[in-house]
């Protein structure tokens, strides 16, 4: 008996030394021998830069690689979250269109060869890929504006053409769609199972990228895509200036800002020994290599993980690759410091950002028409609209970039309705120029619409020269 009470005690200290060894380990207390298969954080190399752990100094790579977005990158997102008792009323979505083949070609070079067909096996994939597919086929019916009926509905050459998305850009804009389904309609609710084609707003440039990720996204955020309810608005401005795109101000503020480009660019020697270097690689003029804008198609063989192109003379190799996209990276630093493109930014996005608006006080009055709103565009749209809302540190729109605007409406007030602002999933609301303060001097959670609404109606003319009170005055203004 004795000795069985002795062991029913030392198997209880041995219990308790087991737990409370694990709990050390829990709480990071104690080391952790790395086991026989793992591989100790010192001796692991890393080819790539990981996505997730950001440098502590700006590295051209690492900014290339968020560029580049690859979609088998886990993706935290915020889109969706407020207090359990506010209703979301309306959504207003801003992307850019997914990876692309390049605009421009190296002179001199063979053509980067990239498969633009959609093929299940290859990676990247996505599990809706082959039906999106499928559907696209089938959709020769659809009606839209013209002249995008006269556009192909998905990426299908073997060789891309320039400017063709690719299977990567038709994924990234899938999974775009996928989560915000996740959030938007299972969570929310933000459509009912018998949508109308009232209830959406779908609007994208002339371009087939544009039109393709848009349909992408859609293919993967709606239940239903019916043929039937799918109509997508031609912009033919990339600022989706509308009928407002007549600004000389605007202009004048662009003139500038490209001057400032070119004189940071002289300033740079290292730059321009960089494209000596590549010019005589290539056996072209400075000047002509400079013109077909080489980064462009630099960064299309490190997305996709191509070398990068050789002539008898050489190679052009990473380390031109770096100081063209450190440059870059300068520039953006520059350009929000002088202030021009801000100029730029607050005519050219102020169109867009007036239509969200008026869409947003008619869904605040109890409308139902156009609760979702999707514009599929590029880098220089979601670029001034960005730097208007004062969110300068945001980093340039990559790949399928979106930019979101919620609508809620307080359920305890419903008179009271508030926004979010969020940038690839981030919460960048507080950041804005017309919320940055709202936490300062309210103990409410969420951005009232009215200061939306008063931004730009009013601050963003102030914010130009103090005195101008519409957009047509501000635009028109003597003494440039």
């Amino acid at each position: 008996m004795l000795f069985r009470n002795r062991f029913l005690l030392l198997l209880a200290l041995a219990a308790l030394l087991v737990f409370v060894s694990l709990s050390l380990q829990f709480f990071h207390l104690i080391p952790v021998s790395a086991t026989k298969n793992a591989v100790s954080s010192k001796s692991r190399k890393r080819i790539m830069p990981d996505p997730v752990t950001e440098p502590p100094v700006t590295d051209p790579v690492y900014e290339a690689l968020l560029y580049c977005n690859l979609p088998s990158v886990a993706e935290r997102s915020m889109e969706g979250h407020a207090p359990h008792h506010f209703k979301l009323v309306s959504v207003h979505v801003f992307i850019r269109h997914g990876d692309r083949y390049p605009l421009y070609a190296i002179p001199k070079t063979k053509r980067l060869e990239i498969d633009c067909t959609l093929v299940a096996n290859r990676k990247p994939y996505h599990p809706k890929l082959e039906a999106f597919v499928s559907h696209m086929s089938k959709g020769s019916g659809a009606s839209f504006e013209s002249p995008l009926n006269s556009l192909p509905l998905y990426p299908s050459h073997p060789l891309c053409e320039m400017g063709e998305l690719t299977q990567t850009g038709v994924v990234q804009h899938l999974q775009n769609g996928q989560l915000l389904r996740d959030i938007y309609l299972k969570k929310h609710r933000l459509l009912p199972s018998d949508w109308t084609t009232d209830q959406l707003y779908l609007e994208t440039t002339g371009k087939s990228r544009t039109l393709q990720s848009g349909l992408a996204l859609l293919y993967g955020f709606l239940p239903d895509f019916d043929w039937k309810k799918i109509y997508f608005r031609h912009q033919p401005s990339a600022l989706f200036c509308a009928g407002s795109c007549y600004c000389p101000l605007r202009n004048h503020y662009l003139e500038q800002e490209q001057h400032r480009q070119y004189l940071l660019r002289l300033k740079n020697s290292q730059l321009e020994r960089t494209y000596g270097e590549m010019a005589k690689i290539v056996d072209v003029p400075t000047k002509q290599l400079r013109a077909a804008n080489p980064i462009d198609s630099m960064l299309c063989h490190f997305c996709h993980n191509v070398s990068f192109p050789c002539t008898r003379h050489g190679c052009l190799g990473m380390e031109h690759f770096k100081v063209i996209k450190t440059h870059q990276i300068e520039d953006e630093r520059e350009r929000r410091e002088k202030k021009l493109y801000l100029g730029y930014s607050l005519l050219g996005a102020h169109p867009i950002l007036n239509q969200t608006v008026s869409r947003m006080q008619r869904a605040a009055l109890g409308g139902r028409e156009e609760i979702f709103a999707l514009y599929s565009a590029h880098d220089v749209t979601l670029s001034p609209v960005l730097s208007a809302l004062g969110l300068a540190e945001a980093r340039f729109p990559r790949f399928a970039a979106r930019l979101i605007f919620e609508l809620w409406q307080d359920r305890e007030k419903p008179t009271e309705h508030s926004v979010r602002v969020l940038y690839n999933g981030v919460d960048v609301t507080f950041h804005t120029s017309f919320c940055q303060d709202h936490h300062k001097r309210s103990p409410k959670p969420m951005c009232p619409l009215e200061n939306l609404v008063r931004f730009v109606r009013r601050d963003m003319f102030l914010a130009l020269d103090g005195s101008s009170t519409s957009y047509h005055e501000a635009c028109h203004r003597e003494g440039i």
